[in-house]
């Protein structure tokens, strides 16, 4: 089938800076460049081509993970130019697979836009650190450059467990460990257990999916480790909400305190189309103080949000707030924006005052309210 070849696509994908290369029967690959899918000019793809494309990059483990459980996935290096996360799937009983581009140059939290609290919360000896966000939301590039951070900072001992390994970190400062879910290690949770008894500082655990996971992750925060977990929700007050909520009833009491005592901050973030191309992230930021830790412990997780607003001297900051600088920096469109925020209807209201004051010369009319 010599004529679309897997090393041509992943050298356009890695040129032209796309973030997902989408092979399915019935058309081109498809090309997801700044968030939006653009169709290569080049021939329908047909099951036999899919099949050989699939064939030609993924592990005889994952081949016959796919034929048992209609899927798998993995990750794997394109030379020195890029790695990918690739995901394989049946559909229609064809096969299809969808191929994530994960850059190989780790960004600096300036680079990023990171909020400067960030910077702080990696420098603490143990505590839960959450980065929350939908799935592409650049959660895996925000890790990467904290585990960067520490790894240049600090001479720690760091182990990440990742399903699959997305960023490969080198020994710098400190000595990195990367353990892969299915490959190196059978769970997330039981990664955890066993990561405690190999003297880390640092864990990063990539998902945190199941209850015994989020137990094995608080335990190791309350044990004297920095723990840094994803999970994918919105903001700060829902992720508190969804890791209680994973509990059954009569074991939240209990969490509520240990989490209290063990969480130290929540990054929650979005990705947004920038003017005039590319992308840029929107953050929310909760730094865990010892009245927010009260919050928690008495069950008034509702009140996090406006704890967020009047702790701006902690750095915290809220997503809509951020959504609205990005708009009035001129960096993202109205729609854009809405569309990301978390309270919509005031968003849309801070935005037409703003602009009624913009037409009266007035900068200063949006703070007065």
């Amino acid at each position: 089938m010599g004529n679309i070849l897997i090393d041509k696509l992943l050298q356009a994908c890695v040129k032209q800076g796309a973030s997902d290369i989408h092979i399915t029967v019935g058309q081109p690959p498809v090309f997801r460049l700044h968030g939006r899918m653009r169709k290569l000019e080049t021939k329908v793809l047909e099951p036999e081509d899919t099949v050989a494309l699939m064939k030609s990059i993924t592990p005889e483990r994952c081949q016959k993970e796919l034929q048992e459980k209609g899927g798998s996935d993995f990750g794997f290096a394109f030379g020195d130019l890029a790695r990918f996360r690739v995901s394989i799937f049946r559909q229609r009983g064809y096969i299809a697979m969808v191929l994530r581009q994960i850059p190989n140059t780790l960004l600096t939290f300036e680079q990023l836009g990171t909020p400067p609290a960030i910077a702080s919360l990696c420098m603490r000896p143990r505590g839960l650190f959450l980065v929350t966000g939908p799935t592409g939301s650049g959660k895996s590039t925000t890790l990467a450059s904290m585990i960067n951070y520490i790894n240049e900072t600090i001479d720690h001992h760091i182990i990440t467990i990742e399903d699959p390994i997305e960023f490969y970190h080198y020994h710098k400062k400190s000595t990195v460990n990367q353990r892969e879910v299915h490959t190196d290690v059978p769970s997330f949770s039981d990664a955890i257990r066993r990561a405690l008894r190999q003297d880390p500082d640092v864990i990063l655990v990539g998902e945190m999916r199941d209850l015994e996971t989020i137990e094995a992750a608080i335990t190791a925060a309350e044990t004297g480790h920095l723990v840094f977990g994803t999970l994918h929700t919105t903001g700060a007050q829902g992720t508190v909400n969804r890791i209680i909520d994973a509990f059954p009833t009569n074991q939240q009491e209990q969490i509520r305190t240990q989490l209290s005592t063990s969480i130290i901050g929540v990054l929650s973030q979005t990705l947004l189309p920038k003017i005039g191309g590319g992308r840029v992230a929107a953050y929310e930021v909760l730094v865990v103080t010892a009245a927010i830790g009260n919050l928690i412990r008495e069950n008034k997780t509702f009140r996090i949000t406006s704890a967020i607003q009047t702790g701006a001297k902690y750095g915290m900051q809220l997503l809509d707030d951020h959504l609205f600088r990005l708009w009035r920096e001129e960096k993202c469109s109205a729609e854009e924006v809405l569309m990301k925020a978390q309270n919509q209807d005031d968003l849309a209201k801070r935005i037409a005052n703003a602009q009624k004051g913009m037409f009266d010369d007035d900068e200063e009319g949006e703070d007065q309210h």
